[in-house]
């Protein structure tokens, strides 16, 4: 290898139709090119040196037949429900950065632990809801929970920082609220 370029930088994937399909390495790209699974669009910087010749490392491919795949899914996480909810606590609607996950229905009374049973919430009102529905309690949540929708800029979304030349393989992947 040469200029410190690695068999683990970033590629992004597109499916056969264009569309973003994920992100993986420069080795598995090369299985995929190898096989005739995809095509090279794009070339990033350095290359694979063997005894005999040097392979530009790919920075972007298109794979050559459609894959179906199920659509992504968001991450459960509380950094995506506090995104979700616009950093507001869901009962007072103040809006802050010191925020608390809330089980609209607590775990102890088999409240799940999925999307549409977490809220976020500020540290008093969730102080004073404690172990209660939200009813019991007597607090009103602002907005009812959901699992939100996700485009396919989503699974690659995360890297693009510093890969402008991924930029026109992805097209208004700045209005998908993910820049």
């Amino acid at each position: 290898m040469n200029n410190g370029t690695s068999v683990h930088s970033a590629v992004l994937v597109l499916n056969q139709n264009y569309e973003p399909l994920n992100v993986c390495n420069a080795r598995r790209a090369f299985v995929l090119l190898g096989r005739g699974k995809a095509e090279v669009l794009e070339h990033g910087e350095g290359g694979i040196r063997t005894p005999t010749i040097v392979y530009p490392l790919p920075s972007v491919i298109r794979m050559v037949y459609m894959i179906k795949r199920p659509r992504p899914r968001m991450r459960l996480s509380r950094r995506e429900i506090f995104n979700r909810d616009g950093h507001k606590c869901q009962y007072c609607g103040k809006e802050t950065h010191d925020l608390t996950l809330d089980h609209v229905i607590p775990r102890h009374r088999n409240g799940r632990h999925e999307w549409e049973n977490l809220t976020s919430a500020c540290k008093k009102c969730n102080h004073r809801k404690a172990g209660r529905t939200p009813k019991e309690a007597r607090m009103r949540l602002l907005k009812e929970p959901f699992t939100p929708r996700v485009n396919s800029y989503y699974v690659v979304h995360r890297y693009l920082d510093g890969r402008e030349n991924w930029r026109k393989f992805l097209p208004g992947w700045e209005d998908a609220g993910y820049s």
